[in-house]
């Protein structure tokens, strides 16, 4: 409340009942200097309790398991808080790592990934993983350290306007000034995280918040012992006044649990008139998305709801193996091809982006229906290559297993999957065939990665963090199941390796899990090699290492003459692995025909308890030849 509306409550309630212009002014001194609340709630300056506490209590209660950091003075008293509550605290060597990692928490247990920073530079390097994080729709929730309430704007030490940085990246972006809002934000903040489209959350806490009562008294220059000057004094009740403000309430008890979570659901129309629509269609398609994957509805029971159709699916992002390795309605390769021969499309969470040419790819005479949490996704480029003959802005899983439900005794024309499967059959065999061909002085990427799909185990979880040898292998490996397969997603962001990586193995210990590398990404985040040995989270990865940026310099060189800032060397990673303490192997002409004995030591290694990683010296071929990374 302003000074302006106190006076207009002041004339229409207050003064009409006889109370004075004086009464309002104790009212708002009192609330100025936050004294009004105090008045009613306790200060308890004895206890030994924190705002990290706080925090701690509703990640608990949130069923948080892990928490990625890396440490800073401003965020200390969290940290310490959930170890004490055993929610484990995963340290890294950069703050991008964090949230790269809480982003894969989020994606793989369907639940909200933390991380927490310390202000100023701890924060803006996490900047490029929040996007990412918000454009793959993964709910997770930053906490960042801030300056304390006092100096903010004053010079202190890494204090910078960061809602400004956030706001236009995260659902929400809030900074907690009292203790007594601590639990109501942060419960707040996880609960909209999760809700219809999910996303991250930004919750700020400046220093004085978190720390403990006479610690922060006596920091921000509280002075009452010896002789005290009438002008200290003024200074004494200024800051008392406010730190008590600060604490008053903080302890007292409120509710940790979780809010409920909104998600939208299909109306029964929408469901009926899909049914109609495919019980017409001869030659049906599904294309998948990441959104698919997302709760309330389990992988298993979308995945059994395709299954039922039988209708040829598409899987991209995070969908990539929701049928598993092998399966009968599962299409691979041609996808262009075959969404021109369609003439039923459902855009089952997938987006008419650059992924889908903007709905070129589309055909005109095709019926499309599109499902998707998020209204601007949901009809991007609407407007220009495609129309949407339904659009239902829906939870994707909920719809699909409700028209699945309807369907009971379909059928999909046999002869129209059977295509699809053959046309898959012939170009997995050209791609066997290429395996085989001789490049320069190194190896054949394809062949070592399908001998790599030969040797990874059921149950592997495939981290995808590259360019041209990344893009190469997801021609090649099949993931084994649902959510098993984690690639940055829209953003297209190198760097995501260590991270992802990182919170697959937490969130799946006993599965194997292969980052595949770009020597290039691999610069990003080869340094958490450190933090898989000294938190003993054991992963393998294998390096395409052709000593480039070749998937720009594909196009760039042809085009303009010049490979101009695409070169790199031939490193020795695996040396640089081992210096982190993990293990290191190499690949190259010499040992080139023990390709799968080595892939396996990388495998028995990583069951030692060890991160391995496989440096693979490949040479250029034509494999995608044309391909363009804009």
């Amino acid at each position: 409340m302003d000074r302006e509306q106190a006076l207009r409550v002041c004339k229409s309630y207050i003064l009409p009942v006889g109370l004075s212009a004086a009464a309002l002014g104790a009212f708002m001194f009192l609330k100025k200097f936050g004294i009004f609340y105090q008045l009613f709630h306790k200060v308890d300056t004895k206890t030994k309790r924190n705002g990290g506490d706080l925090v701690a209590d509703v990640l608990k209660a949130h069923n948080v398991k892990y928490v990625f950091t890396l440490v800073g003075g401003h965020i200390s008293p969290i940290l310490v808080a959930c170890e004490r509550l055993g929610i484990r605290v995963v340290d890294t060597r950069h703050e991008v790592t964090t949230v790269f990692a809480a982003d894969a928490v989020a994606r793989m247990s369907g639940t909200v990934g933390v991380a927490a920073v310390t202000a100023g530079p701890g924060l803006t390097n996490t900047v490029t993983a929040v996007k990412n994080a918000q454009m793959a729709e993964s709910p997770l929730l930053l906490i960042g350290g801030a300056a304390a309430t006092l100096l903010k704007g004053r010079g202190a030490l890494q204090d910078i306007d960061q809602m400004s940085l956030f706001k236009p990246l995260c659902k929400y972006c809030a900074t907690v000034t009292k203790l007594r809002d601590v639990v109501p934000t942060v419960r707040k903040a996880i609960q909209i995280a999760q809700s219809g489209t999910p996303g991250p959350v930004f919750v700020e806490f400046p220093i004085d918040v978190l720390y403990p009562y006479e610690l922060v008294r006596r920091e921000l220059g509280v002075k009452d012992k010896g002789p005290v000057s009438f002008m200290q004094r003024i200074i004494n009740w200024y800051l008392l006044n406010h730190i008590n403000d600060l604490f008053a309430g903080a302890f007292e008890s409120r509710d940790t649990n979780p809010l409920p979570v909104d998600v939208k659901k299909p109306s029964q129309s929408q469901i009926q008139k899909t049914i109609e629509l495919i019980t017409r269609a001869k030659r049906p398609v599904v294309v998948v998305g990441s959104q698919a994957t997302l709760p309330p509805i389990p992988v298993e029971q979308l995945r059994k709801a395709l299954e039922d159709m039988g209708i040829p699916c598409f899987l991209g992002g995070m969908a990539r193996g929701l049928l598993g390795r092998h399966s009968p309605i599962q299409a691979r390769q041609k996808r262009g091809e075959a969404l021109k021969e369609a003439d039923l499309v459902i855009l089952a969470g997938a987006v008419a982006d650059f992924r889908l040419s903007y709905g070129r790819t589309l055909s005109r005479k095709s019926k499309i229906i599109a499902i998707n949490r998020d209204k601007v996704q949901l009809l991007k480029n609407s407007d220009m290559f495609w129309k949407p003959t339904i659009a239902v802005e829906s939870d994707v899983a909920s719809f699909m297993v409700s028209v699945a439900n309807g369907l009971k005794g379909y059928k999909c024309d046999a002869e129209w999957v059977q295509k699809l499967k053959q046309k898959d059959d012939e170009k997995e065999k050209a791609n066997r065939q290429k395996a085989e061909e001789v490049t320069d002085v190194h190896l054949n990427p394809l062949k070592i990665l399908h001998i790599a799909e030969d040797v990874m185990s059921d149950d592997a979880i495939m981290v995808a963090d590259g360019g041209d040898f990344v893009a190469t292998a997801a021609y090649i490996l099949r993931p084994r199941g649902p959510l098993r397969w984690l690639d940055p997603g829209a953003f297209g962001t190198l760097g995501v390796g260590g991270g992802f990586a990182l919170g697959a193995k937490l969130c799946r210990p006993d599965s194997e899990v292969w980052i595949i590398y770009g020597d290039g990404s691999l610069g990003y985040s080869i340094a958490e090699y450190d933090t898989f040995t000294r938190h003993k989270i054991p992963v393998i990865s294998v390096v395409g290492n052709d000593a480039g940026w070749t998937q720009i310099e594909r196009e760039q060189a042809p085009m303009f003459g010049s490979s101009v800032a695409c070169k790199l060397a031939f490193t020795d990673y695996e040396t640089v692995a081992a210096g982190y303490g993990g293990k290191g192997l190499r690949l190259d002409r010499t040992n080139e025909d023990q390709i799968k004995e080595i892939l396996e030591q990388a495998v028995k290694l990583n069951k030692d308890g060890n991160s391995v990683l496989v440096n693979c010296l490949i040479g250029k071929t034509n494999f995608r030849e044309g391909s363009i990374s804009v």
